[in-house]
């Protein structure tokens, strides 16, 4: 009885795995064409912004670091200004 329970959870833990695994190939474009990720990857999350194509993946690095440095000093920026206007 033991067995068939040690069986029975390896099968579940394979199955996990496996849709995990699924998961992931499909979002990196395993499984679809690029030009559907993209739309709904940019469908899926506001303010989500579909990569260039024909960019290398260092461009695409560089261009995510740029926008998230700048979306951080926005909003670090609008936090000063909240506290500004706070301030009696």
């Amino acid at each position: 009885m033991k067995a068939v329970f040690g069986i029975l959870a390896l099968v579940v833990v394979l199955a996990v795995v496996a849709s995990l695994a699924k998961t992931q190939l499909h979002t990196v474009g395993g499984g679809a064409s690029a030009g559907r990720n993209a739309a709904a990857a940019a469908g899926a999350l506001p303010g989500a912004v579909a990569a260039d194509p024909n960019a290398t993946v260092p461009q695409q690095s560089r261009a995510l670091q740029e926008r998230a440095r700048a979306e951080t000093a926005r909003a670090l920026e609008q936090g000063a200004d909240r506290n500004r206007r706070a301030d009696p």
